[in-house]
């Protein structure tokens, strides 16, 4: 038989009211067991639910800790700049920078254009640092004309400075068989960027871009038209004479003429091939006169001779090439002019000439027919 009592806890003042959350179970044997007396209303909870509780408690603690003292990652990444700075400051580690000295055009043609962009690099290290690799690009209103990547592209030296090249290469029939709008003998605006990776102390491998905006051409080829040819001495033998030349300039853009190499066929003999080192400028869109003066031996050659001293016209071909000054450097363009016809023309001032020319073919004529006779 056991009967349950109130009690008064060993450890409560005398004259202290029972503790309510104990309870004594006195049983036969005389011994006294104090069990603890749950509260009203209050379950133990499962550990499942306590581990969560407790998760939850300690996420709540983070976010008020990063709202009220930036959090923990923000302050190591704070601790980390200051280190940083605290090196630098000592050790005198810094940022290197990049500036465009200058872009030049060693060449420039109807089909590309070599450019090559001097960059100069600043190291403000005690220590050298190397270019990592050199990542570049050229594009025109948002249209890529060309990119690439140079790897391992050197050194820069403790404390000092280093011009960089870097060679890029416009190829022209790639451009105008990608964007159709991009007319030949036009000027059109274009963007270069560059991005220099180096890998530095204390900063790891940073960046360094720059830009520089421009214009290049697209170069065309001038035509060559021949207007007329004028004889002055007639013979056989030896014929002087005058090509009176056209050259048109398609390109936006003048055309300063240093050298004029060419070669001209009547049919398919070449009547004279020379140089003509006149200094003369080709407006854009222009069309400029020229008069060039040659020599040939009609002896020497076949029936167009014959052909355009009859009237009855012969073709002709040009070819050869300009040497020019442009706005954006110097240009060597070919010239040639295939499928042209010239003729004889007896025009007013020419009544001599023609008539040289006519009584020299009649003296020709009958000394092929005394040879041919004697022949016979």
């Amino acid at each position: 038989h056991r009967d349950t009592l109130r009690t008064r806890s060993p450890l409560a003042p005398s004259g202290s009211p029972p503790s309510p959350q104990l309870r004594s179970c006195q049983p036969a044997s005389g011994h006294v067991v104090l069990v603890r007396q749950p509260q009203h209303g209050h379950r133990p909870r499962p550990l499942q639910q306590e581990q969560g509780r407790r998760q939850q408690e300690g996420e709540k603690k983070e976010e008020e800790g990063e709202e009220g003292g930036g959090g923990f990652i923000e302050k190591v990444k704070d601790f980390i700049h200051d280190i940083g700075e605290k090196i630098e400051e000592a050790v005198g580690f810094g940022k290197p920078s990049a500036d465009v000295a200058r872009i030049h055009v060693p060449h420039i043609g109807l089909h590309r254009a070599d450019l090559v962009v001097d960059v100069l690099i600043k190291n403000p290290n005690p220590v050298p640092i190397p270019l990592v690799d050199i990542d570049y690009l050229i594009d025109s209103d948002g249209r890529k004309l060309v990119s690439g990547l140079i790897p391992d592209a050197g050194t820069i030296r403790a404390h000092g400075e280093e011009t960089v090249k870097v060679p890029i290469t416009l190829d022209f029939d790639d451009i105008r068989s990608t964007y159709a709008d991009i007319k030949p003998g036009s000027i059109i605006p274009y963007r270069l960027r560059v991005i220099f990776l180096v890998d530095v102390p204390v900063f790891g491998r940073i960046k360094i871009p720059f830009d520089k905006s421009g214009e290049i051409p697209i170069p065309y080829k001038p035509d060559g038209d021949v207007d007329k040819i004028k004889f002055h001495h007639f013979s056989f033998e030896e014929t002087t004479a005058t090509i009176h030349l056209s050259l048109e300039n398609k390109n936006d853009f003048d055309l300063g003429l240093n050298l004029l190499q060419y070669e001209m066929w009547l049919g398919d003999d070449s009547v004279v091939e020379a140089e003509l080192t006149d200094s003369t400028k080709i407006e854009k869109q222009g069309i400029t006169k020229m008069q060039i003066p040659f020599t040939f031996r009609p002896k020497d050659l076949g029936s167009a001779v014959w052909d355009m001293i009859r009237g009855r016209g012969t073709g002709y071909s040009i070819k050869g090439k300009i040497d020019v000054n442009t706005p954006f450097g110097n240009m060597k363009l070919p010239i040639y002019k295939v499928g042209g016809t010239t003729r004889l023309k007896k025009d007013d001032d020419d009544d001599e000439v023609y008539h040289i020319i006519c009584s020299s073919m009649l003296i020709f004529a009958l000394h092929l027919i005394v040879q041919s006779s004697h022949t016979h």
